[in-house]
């Protein structure tokens, strides 16, 4: 895919993440599965590095569940690290600081000590990075962060499984582009809740995340699936330095 096909699908993004960051911020909740199924691989004290970290509602999870936690929140949208800081006071058991980071820009990590983090999470991130090229290279900026023996944990939308969400993909004539200008299994997912917005995502299969995996360095200790009415939206991977 070229730059410019990439440049469009995420300024897609952009603006809907800056436009319904509220309505969006407040459909993510602590209770989540797709949020929660996480804790088992997060010791009690461990440094976090949360990139997509949203509203950073990770980070009242792990004050109320692991405390003693040292939690970092990276997201693209100024909009969405404005809430999370807003709600930083609550925080009682951990420390947590947040960034404004563009990860689709190389370099992007250099904000951040490299190897300092037990575990690094990129939940629902993937699938809205344009180009296989774009996700390899995230994921292999990503795991730079992790400490010798940490974790680095993901998840990406299995969207066609479910029936609701193939309801929600729209036609790519409504943003003005081609779909065969684009990579299999690039979509337009429509949002209507709190606001009318769509969304560039990716199917990052189990084929996919194999090979994301084999470009980064990375092995996949275990995979299962999480999250959405369906209790299987997600497809996780824990993985590891190979």
């Amino acid at each position: 895919m070229d730059r410019e096909h990439i440049e469009h699908l995420l300024a897609i993004n952009r603006r809907f993440y800056a436009r319904l960051a509220r309505p969006f911020s407040a459909s993510r909740t602590l209770h989540d599965p797709a949020l929660t199924c996480v804790l088992p691989h997060l010791p009690a004290g461990a440094t976090v590095l949360d990139i997509g970290c949203g509203n950073g509602r990770l980070a009242l999870l792990l004050d109320r569940e692991r405390p003693g936690a040292v939690y970092v929140g990276v997201d693209f949208i100024p909009e969405l690290i404005e809430l999370a800081r807003a709600q930083a006071h609550r925080l009682a058991t951990i420390s947590a600081r947040f960034h404004v980071a563009d990860i689709t820009l190389p370099g992007w990590n250099l904000i951040l000590s490299p190897a300092s983090f037990d575990c690094v999470l990129l939940l629902a991130v993937l699938h809205h990075l344009p180009g296989f090229t774009t996700r390899a290279r995230v994921l292999r900026e990503s795991a730079t962060m992790l400490k010798p023996g940490g974790c680095l944990i993901l998840s990406t939308w299995q969207f066609l499984d479910a029936p609701r969400m193939r309801r929600k993909i729209v036609d790519w004539s409504t943003e003005g582009i081609r779909g065969e200008e684009l990579e299999p299994g690039d979509y337009l997912l429509a949002w209507r809740r709190g606001g009318y917005g769509v969304r560039y995502c990716h199917l990052v299969d189990q084929a996919e995340l194999e090979r994301l995996a084999a470009e980064s360095g990375l092995r996949i200790r275990e995979t299962f699936r999480a999250g959405g009415r369906e209790g299987n939206l997600s497809l996780f991977a824990v993985m590891e330095g190979a």
